[in-house]
């Protein structure tokens, strides 16, 4: 009993490894007979888990998505990251939930791997200001995340919007918001939706605490590239008003730089400038606040996630390749800038703007002539 036991976990991680599995393979990887497996596979699918048959030459078995969650088998490393990230989840709206499913996942877990969870003293340490940010809904989460996955225009009311109200007096109200829904994005501990709305035919952000969405959702639509983001100092100051919107309430309503982005995408589509960057990039650029004087972009030969501690929050950084990395970032000076992009003590190409060309050749001239004067 044991040992049909052990072969059905062993069946069962296989399928979830991979998505179709050969009939015979399965039984070469099990050591037993093609027709011990379908015995192993009805009792899987006899215990919750939806095993199907596919047809082809060789004829074989694929574990699909079910009505319902069976149990999952995880290896010691996968459990162990599920348990952190549960443990360190701080995002509006799903903390509850996040130790509830920890707490169960724990109870099931071998004492091997309780015992290193229990050991890991982690603590998501929250601002005074996160504190008060407001819960999401998950299912409000749910159903916005639904509608960007299956591209569907989306319909919501929105709470402090910037639509101008219809009819007067009690009767007064705003029309329902129509977007088409892009991306799910988290931001300092709130939850956004950065879409593209149809009646201002522009890019916006939108606080998911503020949405309440209407059913049914509306018709399909073709993907939009989000607006490139451009390089030079102009990138940051565009973000200014919708920055201070994001921390006290001001501005459009719908987010960060959401009034801020009118005209300006459009515009730069025409022009052809910079490069649709991923939703990250994007939103590091609509979030942005105008600090900097001069900015500027770079290619480092180091990796992205050796770079990003260092960066911090005076620039964006991007993975290019394995040992590649774009960085655009800011500073007081020209000189500042290319000062500070040498103390990260790699080779870098400057891309631009001319302006930090000339100081990285001025601060080489300088260097230069410090040695030969001795």
């Amino acid at each position: 009993m044991l040992e049909t036991s052990a072969r059905l976990l062993a069946l069962l991680s296989l399928l979830q490894a991979r998505r179709d599995w050969p009939g015979e393979a399965l039984a070469d990887r099990l050591h037993v007979s093609p027709r011990t497996v379908r015995r192993d596979v009805d009792r899987l699918r006899e215990l919750g888990y939806p095993v199907r048959a596919t047809k082809g030459p060789d004829g074989g078995y694929r574990l699909d998505a079910g009505a319902e969650l069976p149990p999952l088998l995880f290896d010691d490393e996968q459990a162990v990251a599920v348990a952190v990230a549960l443990r360190t989840a701080q995002v509006g709206g799903i903390e509850e939930p996040a130790r509830r499913a920890l707490a169960t996942i724990r109870q099931v877990m071998p004492a091997r791997l309780r015992g290193r969870i229990d050991a890991l003293e982690v603590t998501a340490v929250r601002s005074a200001r996160d504190v008060a940010r407001p819960v999401v809904d998950p299912s409000v989460l749910v159903a916005v995340g639904s509608a960007v996955r299956a591209r569907e225009v989306l319909r919501f009311d929105y709470d402090g919007g910037s639509s101008p109200l219809l009819g007067s007096g009690d009767a007064a109200f705003r029309p329902p918001r129509r977007v088409e829904p892009h991306h799910l994005v988290t931001w300092g501990g709130r939850w956004y939706l950065v879409a593209w709305d149809l009646e201002r035919e522009d890019w916006r952000t939108f606080r998911v605490d503020r949405m309440t969405p209407r059913s049914p959702t509306g018709p399909r639509f073709a993907h939009r590239a989000l607006p490139a983001v451009p390089v030079g100092a102009g990138s940051v100051r565009s973000g200014a008003r919708g920055a201070a919107g994001e921390e006290d309430g001001r501005g459009s309503g719908d987010g960060p730089g959401a009034g801020a982005q009118a005209g300006g995408a459009r515009g730069r589509d025409r022009q052809g400038r910079g490069k649709e960057p991923d939703v990250a990039t994007y939103v590091a650029h609509v979030f942005s606040r105008p600090r900097w004087p001069v900015e500027g972009e770079v290619v480092l030969h180091a990796r992205a996630d050796a770079l990003a501690p260092w960066v911090g929050d005076q620039g964006v950084v991007e993975a290019i390749g394995p040992d590649r990395s774009r960085l655009v970032a800011g500073s007081w000076s020209w000189r500042g800038l290319a000062a500070w992009v040498g103390m990260f003590d790699v080779p870098f190409e400057v891309v631009g703007p001319q302006e930090l060309r000339d100081a990285v050749r001025e601060l080489g001239e300088r260097y230069r002539g410090a040695l030969e004067n001795r």
